[in-house]
């Protein structure tokens, strides 16, 4: 009949990442994971909060990202917090090397979702934000709240 939906189904977001740093880049990639792993994203049991990628010996691996035990598993279940390695290329793991050497830029992953049947991390080059940054934030989305508030009910009128 045609091509299947290539759509894309996010497993997890990391929502407080936009809050808590300035997103500068961001980098899709690949995930080594274990069956019972794939079957826990598939069914949203992951948390990305505090979660943080490092760049070691060549290869990136994410840090604190918690995936639940799958509940139909056996003795066989992955470790929840268990250091999980990205597949990047390696022009862009050594782009990321060499921007995560300059001052305050770490990597976060922002979400985890499936694109044609493979998991993906959406990972994010990032420096943090100051106190006064995140309230700044804030109100400029509340002003933009407002605007927009105003805007639709001056056109029911």
């Amino acid at each position: 009949m045609g091509k299947q939906n290539a759509g894309i189904k996010i497993a997890c977001e990391n929502r407080k990442a936009r809050h808590d740093y300035f997103i500068h880049e961001t980098y899709e990639a690949g995930i080594a994971l274990q069956g019972t792993e794939v079957k826990s994203l598939r069914a949203g049991k992951a948390n990305l909060k505090d979660s943080y990628a490092v760049i070691e010996g060549g290869e990136v691996f994410v840090e604190n990202m918690h995936v639940s035990p799958y509940e139909q598993g056996n003795i066989f279940n992955h470790d929840p917090l268990r250091r999980r390695k990205l597949l990047l290329h390696k022009a862009e793991i050594g782009r990321l090397f060499g921007k995560t050497r300059e001052r305050g830029f770490t990597l976060v992953p922002l979400k985890i979702y499936f694109k044609r049947g493979r998991a993906k991390v959406e990972l994010a080059l990032a420096s943090g934000k100051h106190n006064y940054d995140k309230r700044q934030a804030l109100h400029e989305k509340a002003a933009k709240r407002d605007v927009e508030r105003a805007l639709k009910d001056r056109q029911r009128d």
